[in-house]
Parts: C-alpha cells; sequence; structure tokens
C-alpha cells in the first residue's frame, strides 16, 4: 500500500514539472562583419557580395548571418562560408621625446648628430621603428660663462710742433671697442726750412669682455607606429551571391460567359463551443485538488485494512 502512494505522488511531481515554462534556449550574439566588398564574378555577371568576420576563439560562429536577404531590390543567397585561423596584431600611434647633450647650438650641425629613425619597445610591448620629426627639434643653452681678453691698438701722430700729449687724442675705437691712450714714444726731425718737427707713436690699450654658453641641450620628438602580436583570432568569410528572380507566368484572362444565377447560400451552421481552457493556475487548484484526494483514499485504504486484521484476531 505505502508502495503505491509513493509511485502516486511521484505522478503527481512529475505532472506539475510538466506545468512549469520551458527554459529558453541560449541565443549567440550577432556578429559584424569588418568589411563588405561588393563585386562581380570573372567572366561573368553574377553579382557577389563579401562579409567579412574577425571572431575570437571565445566568439560563437553561429552568430553570423547567413540567412537570405534583398539588397537594392537584388535576393542574395549564402554560397559559401570559410574560415581561416590567423594571429592578430594591434597597432597604434606612438611618440617619444629624446634629450641630449649638444657642443654646438648651431641647428645644421645638431640635425647632423640626431638619428633619422630609432627602434622602440614600449612598456606594453609594443614594437616598431619611429622617424624623427624635424619640426620638433629645438637647442637650449645649458647654462653661461663669461671670458675677458685685452685689446691694443697704435697710432702715429707726424708733424706735431711741439712733443705735447694734449696734441694726442685720449680714446681711439677699435673694432667697436673704446680703447684709452697708454703709451707715447717721440721722434723729432726738421723740415726743409729747418724748423723742429715731432711724431708721436701712442698706444692705446683696453679689455672686451664676451658671454658664451657652456653647453646644449637638445630635445626631438620621434613618431611612428608600433605593434604587438595580440590573441589568435579567426576570420570568416561569406560570400552571397544574387539570385535572378522567377519571372511570373503571364495571367490568361477568361472569356466573359453568361453567369448563372447564384443559387441561395446555406445557412451556417453555428460553430461548436471550444472547450473550456485552464491556465496554470487552475491545472495547479486541480492537481492540488488531486493529491488531496489521492491522499484521502490512501488514509481510508490504511484504516480499512488495520480493521479487517482487528476483526480476525478477534475471531
Amino acid at each position: 500500500m505505502k508502495n503505491r502512494i509513493i509511485a502516486l505522488l511521484c505522478a503527481v511531481m512529475l505532472a506539475l514539472g510538466a506545468l512549469s515554462p520551458p527554459a529558453f534556449a541560449s541565443q549567440s550574439r550577432t556578429q559584424y562583419p569588418i568589411s563588405v566588398e561588393e563585386y562581380t564574378e570573372d567572366g561573368t555577371d553574377a553579382h557577389r557580395i563579401k562579409k567579412v568576420y574577425q571572431l575570437s576563439l571565445s566568439d560563437d560562429p553561429a552568430g553570423i548571418p547567413t540567412k537570405p536577404f534583398d539588397r537594392d531590390g537584388v535576393h542574395y543567397e549564402l554560397l559559401d562560408l570559410t574560415m581561416k585561423n590567423e594571429v592578430g596584431v594591434d597597432t597604434k600611434d606612438y611618440a617619444e621625446t629624446i634629450t641630449q647633450d649638444s657642443s654646438t647650438g648651431d641647428m645644421a650641425a645638431v640635425l647632423k648628430q640626431l638619428d633619422a629613425q630609432r627602434e622602440v619597445t614600449t612598456e606594453d610591448g609594443y614594437t616598431g621603428v619611429l622617424l624623427l620629426d624635424h619640426t620638433t627639434v629645438s637647442v637650449k643653452a645649458k647654462g653661461y660663462s663669461t671670458s675677458t681678453k685685452n685689446l691694443s691698438a697704435s697710432r702715429t701722430y707726424p708733424n706735431l710742433s711741439d712733443a705735447d700729449l694734449s696734441l694726442i687724442p685720449k680714446t681711439v675705437t677699435e673694432g667697436g671697442k673704446t680703447l684709452t691712450l697708454g703709451n707715447v714714444q717721440w721722434s723729432n726731425s726738421y723740415d726743409e726750412g729747418g724748423v723742429q718737427r715731432f711724431t708721436a707713436s701712442a698706444t692705446y690699450t683696453g679689455t672686451a669682455t664676451s658671454r658664451y654658453a657652456t653647453g646644449y641641450t637638445v630635445t626631438a620628438d620621434y613618431a611612428g607606429q608600433v605593434s604587438k602580436t595580440s590573441s589568435q583570432i579567426v576570420t570568416y568569410t561569406a560570400i552571397f551571391g544574387a539570385v535572378q528572380p522567377v519571372e511570373p507566368e503571364p495571367e490568361v484572362t477568361p472569356e466573359p460567359q453568361d453567369e448563372p444565377e447564384p443559387a441561395p447560400e446555406p445557412e451556417p451552421e453555428p460553430a461548436p463551443k471550444p472547450a473550456p481552457q485552464m491556465d496554470a493556475g487552475s491545472k495547479v487548484l486541480c492537481v492540488a485538488g488531486c493529491l488531496g484526494g489521492i491522499a484521502s483514499l490512501a488514509a481510508a485504504g490504511v484504516w480499512g485494512a488495520d480493521k479487517l486484521k482487528n476483526r480476525r484476531k478477534t475471531s
């Protein structure tokens, strides 16, 4: 009796499970092409559309659209779908600034000192060759110092009436610098009339101070593209072909004929009433009622069996 009750309960549980809604099947994510190309097959007028997709190894290729479609009034259907394993390469723009010392500030000489290109490897694993951007080259002095040198100049003043310093200029200009009188040497002679004349040989002295750079710093930018190998990718190529539309058959217009008088249409029979449908809640209540009835019957059967045993014992 107990085994029969357990079997009935299992059947009820299966019926309740049948009432639960089925789980929705997982849907693949739609993939989008990286390029679409329209062309005509060589030697024919057949129109083709090629769509290229790049997926990672974890992507589901079921998301690639392969259903027929219409474009510009032309119907296309899938002809081929190919797959190719490739290694992806990630590329990006990159710039780098370098700084170096120079002994000269002349731009022409500095450009000869710089490399035309540089090989680089970034911290995140990108490598490539960068080219010098000449417009970014700049030269700046690291510091300045001064130097002083002595200057001198000589002047001769002939045919002087006397050896008098007042007849000698106290300053002269030499190379843009002003020099002062330092020393005078006198000499004398007589002219044709016997008059004594003097000649002064004067020396002028001074100093010149100049400022010069102690060194130069050169900065320049190198720019270009760097790349690195990324994770493996799979390239799918879907080729769709244009399908010629089927021309409809010409319609044949029947010749007009005398139409007989239409027979009276029979009255439509009343449609049978649809059987009442139970929703999920009503089904659950119905099953619950069945469970209650089964449990009552099971209890009554156990009670009757026990009572029958007692009667046999008393007899």
